[in-house]
């Protein structure tokens, strides 16, 4: 029997540190998850129905341990190596995100559990950037990025071993999973020291201020952390009494009856002192990049209902997109989880006709929960929090298969991995009524 330590209880407690490090350096981020907890308590209380299915479904559960954060890496060699940290607390790269063309100069990927019963226990994720160098069009300023990159290691050796011990003996004993916690949150630290000169900060700032947050410091800093919530309009309205600006707009999908996909709020990004270096010592400056977000995740839409959601987004008309559970399963449009109710493994089923089971109330369908991002809210977010300045769309070509090398592998297709969860719980479904016949 192995005395390794489960990757998803790394993942929980690697979780639970930085978010206590988060909210030791940014004190509002606290008041933003107390702000949370009471939303979520009056929607549980006032809806004891809506809980009864979070409950069954295993989102209540995982509702208080809820986060995803976001960090911006510089090299393909800081991406390739967080990707194997991450690894070793179970999560892996899904989807492709190309900001660009919205005018932030970097492309993504989200890291995350992947097994639905991992999601269950922590599905915890962080959304991971890589700067763009190619895209600063001053070619002095490009190079003296790229040798202030050069010179730093984001990882501390500790990190680096341990994760190379992870993947040589296939897994962290207790003090090493503990070790390897403290030494990888060092990589999501704040660190008040520039490593870059006051005026190349400045030119840096000038091209775009998320390259200045990716190149002037030590290490990538967690930018923010999110709690999920239950309402987030309600959130929303609630920050500026305790104290919190939010931003003017929630991005993602208006509010509906059936919530799809995410919504995401924020506040507004930290003034934050910081230091240069210079030849006679330091030079006092400030520098905006963190701030706190909520999130409301949705359903999870098929590519048909995400082609519907795409085309309303543009149009600004959400109307051709149904507010409405049977629907949304009927026509195909997002992915449920199908389970056996106790009155459909009492009968004698008759039928293997899923639509059929499921008016008979002998199978129930849930929502599966939208686990990924949106690159038009994420893009929303970052400029948002980044200075007003509206920037044009930077052209350039796809560039997924030059993050894929960075990366060292291939990201997982978001859509395959819903697809898979709808088709395992309809086969265990089947299986639990004794029926062995697939739907038509």
């Amino acid at each position: 029997m192995s005395d390794f330590v489960h990757p998803d209880e790394i993942r929980s407690r690697f979780s639970a540190a930085l978010s206590a490090m988060y909210r030791a350096e940014v004190p509002q981020y606290g008041e933003l998850l107390a702000l949370v907890a009471e939303v979520n308590a009056g929607v549980l209380k006032a809806d004891p129905a809506a809980a009864d299915r979070l409950a069954a479904s295993g989102e209540l559960a995982r509702l208080s341990e809820e986060r995803h954060g976001a960090i911006r890496v510089g090299t393909a060699d800081e991406l390739a190596t967080i990707a194997r940290a991450f690894a070793v607390m179970g999560m892996a790269p899904v989807s492709y995100y190309n900001l660009a063309p919205a005018g932030v100069p970097v492309h993504s990927t989200a890291f995350r559990p992947v097994d639905p019963a991992a999601l269950a226990r922590n599905p915890f994720r962080v959304f991971c950037s890589l700067l763009r160098l190619e895209l600063i069009e001053d070619e002095a300023l490009r190079a003296e990025a790229a040798a202030a990159l050069a010179r730093r290691d984001i990882f501390t050796p500790g990190a680096r071993a341990l994760v190379e011990t992870a993947e040589t003996v296939g897994g962290l004993d207790e003090a090493q999973a503990d070790r390897f916690v403290s030494e990888l949150l060092e990589t999501f630290r704040w660190h008040a020291q520039a490593t870059v000169s006051a005026p190349t900060y400045e030119r840096l700032v000038a091209a775009h201020r998320l390259i200045a947050d990716v190149v002037s410091f030590k290490g990538p800093h967690i930018n923010h952390l999110t709690p999920r919530t239950l309402d987030i309009d309600a959130a929303q309205a609630a920050m500026p009494e305790r104290g919190i600006t939010p931003k003017e707009t929630i991005e993602g999908p208006p509010d509906r009856a059936c919530a799809i996909l995410l919504r995401q709020t924020s506040f507004k990004a930290l003034q934050e002192a910081i230091a240069f270096p210079d030849a006679d010592g330091t030079t006092q400056g400030v520098h905006t990049a963190r701030f706190g977000e909520i999130e409301q995740r949705g359903c999870a839409l098929t590519p048909v209902g995400r082609a519907l959601y795409d085309a309303a987004l543009a149009n600004k008309d959400f109307s051709a997109l149904p507010d409405d559970w049977a629907a949304l399963r009927r026509d195909g449009l997002a992915w449920f989880r199908y389970r056996a109710t106790p009155q459909g493994l009492a009968a004698r089923a008759e039928t293997a006709d899923l639509e059929a089971l499921t008016a008979l109330g002998h199978v129930v369908a849930e929502p599966i929960t939208y686990e990924d991002f949106l690159p038009v809210s994420a893009a929303g977010i970052f400029q948002s929090n980044l200075g007003a300045e509206v920037r044009e769309a930077y052209a350039v070509d796809q560039a997924k298969a030059d993050f894929e090398k960075a990366l060292g592998r291939s990201v997982l297709d978001e859509m395959a991995l819903y697809q898979a969860e709808q088709e395992a719980s309809i086969a265990a479904t089947l299986k639990a009524l004794g029926l062995t016949e697939t739907m038509a």
